[in-house]
């Protein structure tokens, strides 16, 4: 029996955009920051409830509507402040800051939210991107890289050393 997962419906969606947009007025206020609005997306996959991303000079806010669904008052609470305070942060100190560092800290503290990285809440059931595997070897052992530097590898981008003996990872046939 498969279970059925919910998603957010068009009214909660509009309380989150509300609510973060909400979350970056008050960040105008206390700063003085002519904070430009932020875009909102509802596409994020995985565990991740929310997710602060820049691409070039696009910012925008990505929640996962899954996470966001099962767990609604908490992720209001604490998720959507959480990814405004990294929007605050990029805004006032640019990429060098730290992504849970003192300005993030300050940031969370300045909104009276407690300055969690993660949270606890338990997401069994829900669908989860699993990233493919590939074997590579060293003169020490086996390893399993990600997809991600695998492909780094074939296209010549980098090359990976095992920690223990600092030989060069090969790809396995």
């Amino acid at each position: 029996m498969t279970a059925i997962i919910a998603t957010l419906n068009a009214a909660q969606r509009a309380e989150v955009v509300a609510v973060t947009a909400h979350w970056v007025a008050r960040a105008r206020a206390l700063y003085g920051d002519p904070l430009p609005d932020i875009p909102v997306r509802f596409d994020l996959r995985g565990q991740a409830a929310g997710m602060y991303r820049v691409r070039g000079e696009q910012r925008e806010i990505r929640y996962n509507p899954l996470v966001f669904a099962r767990w609604y008052r908490e992720n209001l609470a604490d998720t959507v402040p959480h990814e405004v305070a990294h929007y605050v942060v990029e805004m006032r100190h640019g990429r060098r800051a730290r992504p849970h560092g003192s300005e993030w800290q300050a940031v969370m503290a300045a909104f009276g939210v407690a300055a969690q990285r993660t949270y606890d809440l338990d997401i069994g059931n829900l669908p989860v991107r699993r990233e493919r595997r590939f074997r590579y070897r060293c003169a020490c052992r086996e390893h399993q890289l990600s997809a991600t530097r695998h492909h780094r590898v074939l296209r010549g981008q980098s090359r990976y050393h095992c920690r223990a003996c600092a030989g060069e990872l090969v790809a396995c046939e």
